[in-house]
């Protein structure tokens, strides 16, 4: 009797041992700097779509479920292959950067689940890159359009994002790949153009030479011809008898006539000895 009151002792001890050990596993959590938690009340009405847990060490009744998110911004790569508007493969490599809303994680949850990155975020992010890629030709891709497609891509995808409770940080275009004879031909073209624009200028260049040259001689032309204007004949003798007072300086030996040349000007003859 005394046996079997002992046992009987013993297994209410373990098992009050084994409730408190289950009591004390389910009932203390501690959530993490970048997480957020919310609640599943199994017998209050379901998910608590009010609270958001934030970090720190909280207390769960053993029968409800705290779903722990992380918060911090997350990444993913996609390398896809899409249509361009003239119907011809192009590959793009892209970058997304996200990280749920704080305070819609519930929202998050009863929708789409913690596996977000992949139910939601992924199929929206390949489903933005062949709307806004399937806009515009393979040439547009490769040089000048490229910074544009980027940016209605992150709008397209933002927009999206935003009513599902997920905050677009940032998107990236790694790469745009195109079939190798049609990114040939675009490179062979592109480098005609800048030929082409290098002739133009030099053309323009060379044209502008020209019209300052004209300039140049209509101008002299025009000065000499008022300088002709303003000539006489008293004048020219002048200035010859004053050219002829300063060769008469010279050092040299000379012989000066006067009145021997055209017009009555002095002549000098001279040996340069």
């Amino acid at each position: 009797m005394e046996n079997r009151q002992v046992l009987q002792r013993i297994l209410i001890v373990g098992f009050g041992l084994l409730m408190l050990l289950f009591l004390t596993g389910g009932m203390f959590l501690t959530i993490d700097a970048g997480e957020r938690g919310i609640l599943f009340r199994r017998f209050g009405g379901g998910l608590d779509m009010e609270t958001i847990y934030t970090p720190g060490f909280h207390v769960v009744a053993p029968w409800n479920s705290m779903y722990v998110y992380d918060v911090r911004e997350k990444q993913i790569e996609e390398e896809m292959e899409v249509l361009s508007s003239n119907g011809l493969n192009i590959r793009v490599d892209v970058t997304v950067r996200t990280n749920p809303v704080y305070h819609q994680i519930a929202l998050l949850h009863e929708t789409f689940g913690k596996d977000y990155m992949n139910t939601l975020v992924r199929p929206e992010v390949r489903s933005a890159v062949r709307k806004i890629i399937g806009r515009f030709e393979p040439e547009e891709l490769y040089s000048s359009k490229r910074d544009e497609v980027q940016q209605l891509i992150q709008d397209d995808l933002m927009n999206e994002l935003k009513k599902n409770y997920v905050e677009l940080r940032a998107t990236l275009i790694r790469d745009i790949a195109l079939p190798e004879k049609i990114q040939n031909a675009i490179e062979r073209k592109l480098q005609q153009e800048q030929e082409s624009e290098e002739y133009k200028y030099r053309l323009q260049k060379e044209t502008q030479e020209a019209e300052r040259k004209i300039i140049e001689a209509r101008a002299k032309a025009k000065a000499n011809e008022i300088i002709s204007a303003s000539l006489t004949d008293k004048i020219l003798r002048d200035k010859g008898i004053e050219a002829t007072l300063e060769l008469s300086k010279s050092p040299n030996s000379k012989v000066v006539v006067i009145g021997s040349g055209k017009e009555g000007l002095p002549l000098i003859l001279g040996d340069s000895n």
